[in-house]
């Protein structure tokens, strides 16, 4: 159902409030660069800072303005279960083609509580669900085990799997079958990933790269895998460089360097470091993007 690059947008802020016009803007400039869905509202969207209302405008706007033209995966997560829920019926409401849940934070349930979790968010509301596992911001590993219960409930199809870990995503395939779809929620482990049954990437890098990001998925589900290796290699320098400090803070940064959008960033974010910032730059210039 998901598959390919889907891109997970950054909010752009103007004065303190979304700069729709820019967000318009840049999902425009997705979709002319083949990327194959978006994420409104994910971590990289800055969700934790939004407000309900401006959650929910968000991804009211991007269902509007894909326009059905690829999948709008709406960022609903929370580590408030009845809050997740009612983000999910809001995104079922206005359109969107799934939702993306990451893990809930800070709580750190057991293994049964982050089944109960996503158990009753799939069953309150009837949308294809995607986990999201990234134990690095989260502080819970969601274990190949709890995929596999979480696999058998109708629509629950996807998972975004940002652990580092090849064996569990072997793990996790293993478990669930060919019904189950694995996305990359790591772009410098999209390929690993793909060799072992991932189907794409849910992507940061496609914020600036979407042409590169979607050739590159593209071409190793073509089986031209020399293209596609090629192609990792030159992406590579900018999948490190958008991690020299916590994300969004880099990719919104290149993206003001780009000229798409203020750059600014809601606190606790602040504005990058310069001498990272003087990195970044370099490497955005050797890879031409400014």
């Amino acid at each position: 159902m998901f598959s390919g690059s889907i891109v997970a947008m950054v909010t752009p802020f103007r004065k303190g409030r979304v700069d729709e016009r820019a967000l318009g803007d840049l999902i425009e400039f997705q979709l002319a660069n083949g990327t194959d869905g978006i994420v409104p509202c994910g971590t990289t969207g800055e969700s934790a800072t939004l407000t309900h209302q401006e959650h929910e405008r968000v991804v009211a706007f991007t269902v509007e303005t894909v326009k059905r033209r690829v999948p709008v995966i709406a960022g609903a997560g929370s580590n408030s279960t009845d809050e997740a829920i009612a983000l999910t019926r809001h995104a079922k409401k206005v359109g969107a083609d799934g939702a993306l849940l990451i893990t809930p934070y800070y709580n750190k349930p057991m293994q049964e509580g982050l089944f109960r979790h996503y158990k009753a968010i799939a069953e309150a509301v009837d949308l294809p669900l995607v986990l999201y596992n990234i134990p690095s911001r989260t502080s819970v590993n969601m274990l190949p085990s709890t995929v596999g219960r979480l696999a058998a409930i109708r629509n629950i199809v996807a998972i975004k799997e940002g652990s580092g870990s090849l064996q569990q995503v072997s793990e996790i395939i293993q478990a669930c079958g060919d019904r189950f779809t694995v996305l990359s929620g790591d772009d410098p482990l999209t390929i690993p990933m793909m060799a072992v049954g991932a189907k794409g990437v849910i992507t940061v890098t496609a914020n600036i790269a979407p042409a590169d990001m979607a050739a590159m998925v593209d071409a190793f589900a073509a089986g031209q895998l020399d293209r596609a290796r090629r192609l990792h290699d030159k992406l590579f320098p900018l999948f490190t460089a958008l991690f020299y400090e916590t994300n969004p803070i880099p990719v919104k940064t290149a993206l003001a360097m780009m000229g798409k959008i203020d750059g600014e960033l809601r606190l606790p974010l602040c504005s990058m470091a310069s001498e990272s910032r003087e990195k970044l730059a370099r490497v955005m210039k050797e890879y031409g993007l400014i």
